[in-house]
C-alpha cells in the first residue's frame, strides 16, 4: 500500500474503514470551502480534492482485496492448490491465515486432516461443515465417503490413526479443528470429494 495515501487523508494505517472515511470526508468539505478562494490558494485545494478521492478509493481498494484474499474464493482455491501439492503445511498456513470460519473453511480442515491419517479430527470438522449449511450435499458425500473408508479399515484390521498425539507435524498445535472452506467455488461439489478424497486414498 503506498503510504502516501494515509498521508494525504492524515490517517494512520492502522486506522479503521470508518476513521479513513471520517477524514475523508472532513477533508473534502474543507477543501470544498477552500477551491472557491482565488489564486493558487484556491487552485491547491481543487488539486487536493482529486488527490483525496484519488487515495480513498486506493485505500479501500486495497483493503477490499486485502479481505478477499483472507476469506474469500481466491484463498480457498489456493488452499485446494496446496493440498492436491500434498503440501499440507502451506495448506494449513493458509486455513489459519483466515479470519472468518465458515462451512467451507470447515471443509478443507477435514481435508487436510485427512491427508494427515487424523480420521477423527477429520471427521468432527466436518460435521462442523454439515451443521454450519446442511443443506450442503458435497459435505454430505464426503462424510459418507469418510465413513465408509473407516469402516473398510476397521473391518479389513487397519485402525485408523486417531491422533492420540497431536504434535507430529510443526506448527499443528495451532490448526483449530475446523474442516474446510467451501471446497472450491466453481463446480467443486464432486471436483473436491472426487479428485482431493481419492487423491488421500491413493496415498495410503
Amino acid at each position: 500500500m503506498n503510504q502516501e495515501s494515509y498521508r494525504i487523508l492524515q490517517v494512520e494505517e492502522s486506522a479503521t474503514d470508518e476513521e479513513i472515511k471520517a477524514s475523508y470526508e472532513r477533508l473534502k468539505a474543507h477543501y470544498n470551502e477552500e477551491k472557491w478562494k482565488d489564486g493558487e490558494e484556491g487552485n491547491n485545494a481543487a488539486r487536493m480534492l482529486g488527490k483525496l478521492d484519488a487515495a480513498y478509493n486506493e485505500i479501500m481498494e486495497s483493503r477490499r482485496e486485502q479481505q478477499k484474499n483472507t476469506s474469500g474464493a481466491s484463498s480457498f482455491e489456493a488452499v485446494g492448490d496446496a493440498i492436491r501439492a500434498n503440501d499440507l503445511a502451506r495448506a494449513q498456513q493458509l486455513l489459519d491465515d483466515f479470519n472468518e470460519r465458515n462451512a467451507e473453511w470447515h471443509y478443507l480442515q477435514s481435508v487436510v486432516f485427512y491427508k494427515k491419517n487424523w480420521m477423527n479430527e477429520s471427521k468432527k470438522q466436518l460435521e462442523i461443515a454439515m451443521q454450519m449449511d446442511g443443506s450442503n450435499t458435497k459435505y454430505r458425500e464426503a462424510y459418507d465417503k469418510l465413513k465408509s473408508r473407516a469402516e473398510y479399515r476397521q473391518q479389513s484390521g487397519g485402525a485408523p490413526n486417531t491422533n492420540p498425539n497431536p504434535d507430529p507435524v510443526p506448527g499443528d498445535e495451532q490448526m483449530g479443528g475446523n474442516w474446510c472452506t467451501q471446497c472450491f467455488s466453481f463446480c467443486y461439489t464432486c471436483l473436491c470429494v472426487n479428485c482431493l478424497f481419492n487423491l488421500c486414498c491413493n496415498c495410503h
